[in-house]
């Protein structure tokens, strides 16, 4: 049987003061509310002092929810992610997820634009630490939302530009004006150009066949593993079902590839 943790005194004292705040806003909002005009009665007006008081909680609640999104919007821009977020609102960091969902995409430093060249730096790799590039394609918006906020909150910086498709993957890397990703997480089942796709014209493009590819997917069919280190896919990952396995997968993925493994330097091509 679980055990609650009781609250601490300061905890208690809290949750009484805004309690007696919202009783008290809520007083405020019934005496202050605006009688009929022209001597017309309100069809909508309370029958009685506590449904007034109903109603005037019911518009508390109300501005109390959306002031809540504007703090947790700020705190994310400051950096919060939702387990930080969750403690401060009372609730599991799924909680947190589903009350503000997308919030990650807000924090800062932002995921988009990709770094500059100049944050790259090879020579200051062993001084400083550095901001690595994630490239992930992923259709599905969820997903992408859970793998961006576990690379997020593993603590070093990272830039994370997501692509729905092969097609619009291919069209990022071939883009002249932006930088070649650390990593490249690819999910096999999408539109247009699928990841079996993509990965087979990837590691046949000598500019682009040295980028390490973690195949991460729903699949567990041994054709889909067997075709993926084939066509010489780097990783290949199932997506647990579970959420905390699911943040811990990727941050697994993340400390290996961009943490423990040695990356390649920016190619040469790009300083032509």
């Amino acid at each position: 049987m679980a055990v609650e943790t009781p609250a601490s005194s300061e905890q208690k004292e809290l949750a009484e003061r805004a309690r007696q705040a919202v009783a008290e806003a809520a007083r405020k909002l019934v005496h202050g509310a605006p009688g009929p005009e022209d001597g017309q009665e309100d069809p909508d007006a309370p029958r009685s002092a506590a449904l007034a008081s109903l109603r005037a909680l019911a518009h508390l609640s109300r501005a109390v929810e959306e002031c809540a999104a504007l703090a947790a919007r700020a705190a994310a821009q400051e950096g919060a992610g939702y387990p930080q977020l969750g403690r401060a609102w009372g609730v599991s960091r799924q909680g947190a997820r589903k009350r503000w969902p997308g919030l990650v995409f807000t924090a800062r430093p932002a995921s988009r634009p990709l770094p500059h060249d100049q944050t790259r730096s090879s020579l200051m790799n062993g001084l400083a630490p550095r901001t690595y590039t994630v490239l992930l394609v992923e259709d599905d918006m969820a997903d992408a939302m859970l793998i961006e906020e576990a690379l997020t909150e593993h603590g070093m910086a990272r830039g994370i530009q997501r692509a729905d498709d092969g097609v619009a993957a291919l069209e990022y890397l071939r883009d002249p004006h932006t930088d070649r990703p650390d990593l490249i997480v690819l999910d096999l089942n999408m539109p247009r150009m699928n990841g079996r796709e993509l990965l087979n014209v990837l590691k046949n493009d000598t500019a682009l066949a040295s980028i390490p590819i973690v195949v991460l997917t729903t699949s567990a069919a041994p054709d889909d593993v067997e075709d993926a280190y084939r066509q010489h896919a780097n990783a290949y990952v199932t997506k647990p079902v579970n959420l905390d396995d699911f943040m811990q997968t990727v941050q697994s993925i993340d400390s290996f590839f961009l943490d423990t493994a040695t990356t390649l330097p920016q190619h040469q091509g790009d300083e032509a």
